[in-house]
């Protein structure tokens, strides 16, 4: 390393120690000059001093004494920092060991910025000094959670970062079988879907949150979005107009994602099927419109209409990513038992599932075996099974408001879809 790179380094070390001085001295700036252990400077010199130390380090030429000294460095700076943190706590009888561990990270990322990457130790500055930065807003949030709230996160959390990595990735059974992977990860979205809602309430309210949860939950999954808003209105935890505004809303983005992905696999298929589902979208969002606006007018005095009390339940998200997976497995046993010839009985039956997979595996069929037709038919016949799915479940779990109203919405964009559909067939025919 060459005496540029050394110098570089270390102001990489002190620009650290100035970062973390400046989150502490800002917080102690009404203090008497002389009362604080630790302030922009001490830390600005503590960052320096790890870089210098870790340089001592590797001059030494040999790994065994450059980590003693390194070990050594440390630990001294370790003794001395806590033992005056302590004594200034004392005198201020305050209770605190956040500066004293504030003031051995910066020894470390000084050190690390002379021997590792230096992105990284600034990387961790900024977002050490950003956590030490939001404490009151920390507490505030700690102070509001609920231990149903907490639970959800860490079981979400453990479902994304613990299990899904050892989750097998190969398919199991015959026709291509399920991938117990595909499955958890249909479990997550659920899951993922139901705390998103969740949180969209308590943060921005019933009726914004629940259109804004929808609005991003049918950017992954709109059947995960009814299901959350079918368990919702059984546990009586929101207004079935709201709710079911809301699953008008996946719905339509649902159509959006059809088209996107067609446009980018198959753009020849657009001029069939962007006229339809536009056609659909739009009726989707009107009764969206006139649902939430019959949620404003007419229950404005029934109080509170959204009281979310559970993010999501772990067994029930598990046991339908597994009903989903299988229905998935069916269809794909109707395909290829009718062959080519069944792409359209294939379609809607895996369509009940998942429309994102029929999408993209019908498109990549044009032109051949399937022409622009076929492959567009069996492309809106999963589009069509797949809203009948979300209509069964909110028939089978939520309360009959918000059934009758999904009914009413399916109906709607069924028929509209219809009518562009024939307008469609019936121009290009001429």
């Amino acid at each position: 390393m060459d005496i540029e790179q050394i110098l570089t380094r270390l102001a990489i070390a002190l620009g650290i120690g100035l970062l973390f001085g400046l989150e502490r001295g800002w917080k102690t700036r009404a203090a008497t000059p002389g009362t604080r252990a630790a302030g922009i400077r001490t830390f600005a010199i503590s960052g320096l001093l790890g870089g210098m130390v870790s340089a001592l380090a590797q001059a030494t030429g040999n790994p065994v004494s450059a980590g003693l000294v390194l070990g050594f460095g440390f630990a001294v700076f370790a003794g001395v920092i806590t033992v005056f943190e302590r004594d200034a706590e004392r005198a201020a009888g305050s209770y605190s060991a956040t500066t004293i561990i504030a003031a051995l990270l910066t020894f470390v990322l000084g050190a690390y910025a002379l021997v590792g990457d230096m992105r990284v130790a600034a990387a961790v500055a900024v977002g050490a000094t950003g956590i030490l930065a939001a404490r009151e807003d920390i507490h505030r949030w700690v102070a509001r959670i609920t231990w149903p709230e907490l639970r959800s996160a860490l079981v979400l959390l453990a479902m994304t970062f613990v299990i899904l990595p050892v989750v097998p990735d190969t398919a199991i059974g015959p026709y291509g079988g399920v991938n117990p992977r595909e499955v958890w990860v249909i479990a997550i979205v659920l899951a993922a879907v139901s705390f998103l809602g969740y949180g969209t309430v308590r943060m921005f309210g019933a009726e914004r949150g629940v259109l804004l949860a929808s609005l991003a939950g049918g950017l992954v999954s709109s059947t995960a979005v009814t299901l959350t808003s079918a368990r919702r209105t059984a546990a009586g935890e929101g207004e079935p107009h709201l709710l079911a505004a809301g699953v008008a809303v996946a719905t339509a983005v649902s159509f959006v994602r059809v088209i996107a992905i067609v446009a980018v696999i198959k753009p020849p298929l657009l001029s069939l099927l962007a006229p339809v589902l536009a056609v659909a979208i739009l009726a989707a969002v009107l009764y969206a419109l006139i649902a939430l606006y019959r949620f404003q007018v007419v229950d404005a005095g029934a109080g509170p209409p959204a009281n979310f009390t559970n993010p999501f339940s772990l067994w029930p998200v598990i046991g339908f990513a597994v009903f989903l997976g299988i229905i998935i497995l069916l269809g794909r046993m109707v395909g290829e038992t009718f062959g080519a010839r069944g792409a359209l009985i294939g379609a809607a039956a895996v369509g009940l599932a998942d429309v994102d997979s029929i999408t993209v595996s019908m498109a990549r069929l044009v032109p051949q075996p399937l022409d622009t037709l076929g492959a567009g038919s069996a492309i809106l016949a999963a589009v069509a099974s797949n809203m009948l799915s979300k209509l069964a479940i909110a028939a089978a779990i939520g309360r009959r408001a918000f059934a009758m109203q999904t009914a009413i919405m399916t109906v709607t964009c069924w028929l509209a879809a219809l009518v562009a559909l024939w307008a469609t067939l019936l121009v290009s025919s001429g």
